[in-house]
């Protein structure tokens, strides 16, 4: 079994602070930030940031559905981790000032991998499938976020 890893960024024209809150934030912002890839979102523990325990559905292909029971750290400052208890996924937001009101948002998901020629198409197209995933998702932080609606 090899580790698979995806990862995507963004400059978003808003400060770090309020970009980060607005991720953190599960009981109100995240669920809007969500693609159409997302459903039956629900918070069932918490809902700000480290504690949080939150459910999702993400469907990543048509035939490739993962249901995500999420277990929400904060580590260090800006950073966010999703440890999913029902699989070997951990997703790590990372939000950090990129000069004057501007920020960078990265998201980084990593799992153990299938073995044999199932895996090899794993590595090989789920990284990219779940980089635009999160892209969307990175586009409506932003929107959440520059419009000063957050």
């Amino acid at each position: 079994m090899a580790q698979v890893e995806a990862t995507t960024e963004r400059i978003i024209a808003a400060k770090a602070e309020t970009v980060f809150d607005t991720l953190a934030d599960y009981e109100n912002s995240r669920g809007k930030l969500l693609t159409e890839h997302f459903s039956e979102y629900e918070v069932r523990e918490g809902g700000d940031g480290e504690g949080t325990l939150v459910h999702w559905r993400l469907q990543a292909t048509s035939k490739r559905v993962r249901d995500c029971l999420l277990e929400v750290t904060e580590p260090t400052d800006g950073q966010l981790v999703e440890k999913d208890r029902n699989s070997s996924m951990v997703t790590t937001w990372t939000v950090t000032p990129a000069g004057e009101g501007k920020s960078k948002a990265v998201v980084t998901s990593v799992w153990n991998g299938a073995g044999g020629i199932g895996g090899f198409f794993e590595r090989t197209f789920a990284p990219k499938g779940l980089a635009r995933i999160y892209d969307g998702v990175l586009e409506r932080l932003a929107a959440e976020t520059e419009s000063g609606a957050a």
